[in-house]
């Protein structure tokens, strides 16, 4: 079925890595490492009007199968003008300059995403996202577009935030690679415990397996992906481990493990990032498969990071060094890729966390440019098995129907 699948994905996704108008131009060259301009140059720009209704991969008329329904930045914009008022002390030399400083009320001031890297989505739907630099967990609701936080030095004392995830009963795990240990909270986003410290070195990437009751942290220091349990926290096994020697990167074995997956059976899938590969594990911890290897080609990785799972088994991953999302099936076969270096809605800047919920929504998380959150709507082998029998069916013609072009006079 994931054959039939990916081979369906592979039929509508031909325009994925073709031109979608000037701002979506992708390539097989686009992944080549260049000079990336520093953040520091990058002063937000006024975007200009863009449509986004239909902003869709593929291009029509071939059936869309991910389409970019929204994206978030931080707080919304107060509907006041930030209050300023003069300064009660001024110097000398701005008194004679005619200069009068201004001061800003620092509470009108909004919260914005700045370097967010892992994301997860709860029951109710909210999105939440660990920004690193801003030290805070952003929690946004997208039905009233309301922002939520957790912050640090009120709910926690973080140092460096980094991965995040949602088990059955909301509640939120939280890596923090500065402190050694994961946080956790509860469905009202109450501190509730802290573990790891005393085998973590730098844990980074989290994800819960719920049916089996596992919780997996990767550890990008020890180079292994240490494996707890989900209900009392205690220490169950390690997966993995650092090579033997410097650049082995024999199967089971890490360079800088950095993000993990569970799929609906069990099976365990880890974004070895600097061996710029993928590795499959079973519950258990037995090494089962890997597939990728370095390159610039679409279906090579260059600095894989951020993986997913759909609902039809597909992984989705979040290639930070080429600015592209992938989406490949069981067997490491591309299905399909879209994105590049830039801001505008499809395009990335250093993609690093992505989560898919239940209701086929990715989240994809950019830690440059000024941070963001983009999300895309994954149509699912079914819904775009539905929609092609309905293209089909609309071009047969009815039977007894003229099939004359409208306004062709040339047979009277």
């Amino acid at each position: 079925m994931l054959t039939h699948s990916c081979r369906h994905l592979r039929k509508w996704f031909p325009a994925v890595c073709l031109a979608v108008g000037v701002l979506f131009a992708t390539n097989a060259q686009a992944g080549k490492n260049k000079k990336k301009p520093a953040i520091e140059e990058h002063a937000p720009q006024p975007l200009p009007e863009i449509d986004t209704r239909n902003l869709v991969w593929p291009d029509p008329p071939e059936v869309a199968r991910i389409r970019w329904l929204e994206q978030y930045r931080g707080e919304p914009k107060s509907a006041q003008p930030i209050a300023a008022k003069p300064k009660k002390k001024e110097s000398w030399m701005l008194r004679m300059a005619g200069i009068q400083p201004l001061e800003v009320d620092k509470t009108d001031l909004k919260y914005k995403l700045v370097r967010p890297y892992g994301v997860a989505v709860d029951s109710k739907g909210n999105i939440y996202a660990a920004d690193t630099y801003v030290g805070a967990v952003f929690i946004f609701n997208p039905e009233t577009k309301a922002v939520d936080f957790i912050r640090n030095g009120r709910d926690a004392r973080f140092k460096a935030l980094i991965g995040l995830t949602i088990d059955d009963a909301d509640r939120l795990f939280v890596t923090d690679s500065g402190l050694q240990r994961i946080f956790v909270f509860d469905a009202n986003h109450k501190f509730q415990a802290t573990f790891g410290s005393d085998r973590l070195g730098r844990p980074s990437g989290v994800a819960v397996d719920n049916k089996n009751r596992f919780i997996y942290v990767t550890d990008v220091l020890k180079n292994n992906v240490v494996v707890y349990d989900l209900d009392s926290f205690k220490y169950l096994r390690t997966v993995g481990g650092p090579p033997e020697k410097a650049g082995d990167d024999a199967p089971g074995t890490f360079a800088r493990p950095t993000n993990v997956a569970v799929a609906a059976n069990g099976d365990l899938y880890v974004s070895d990032t600097l061996n710029s590969r993928i590795q499959i594990f079973d519950a258990g911890g037995t090494f089962l498969s890997t597939f990728g290897k370095g390159g610039d080609g679409p279906a090579d990785f260059a600095r894989p990071k951020g993986i997913s799972i759909d609902s039809d088994g597909h992984l989705w991953v979040a290639d930070a060094d080429q600015n592209r999302v992938k989406v490949y099936d069981k067997q490491g076969r591309l299905c399909a890729f879209f994105g590049e270096y830039g801001y505008f809605p499809g395009q990335f800047a250093l993609p690093s966390g992505i989560a898919i919920d239940k209701n086929n929504r990715v989240i994809v998380a950019e830690q440059i440019l000024n941070g963001r959150l983009q999300v895309f709507r994954y149509i699912t082998d079914a819904e775009a098995a539905g929609e092609l029998a309905k293209h089909e069916q609309q071009a047969v013609p009815t039977s007894g129907a003229s099939t004359t072009p409208a306004g062709d006079t040339t047979s009277q």
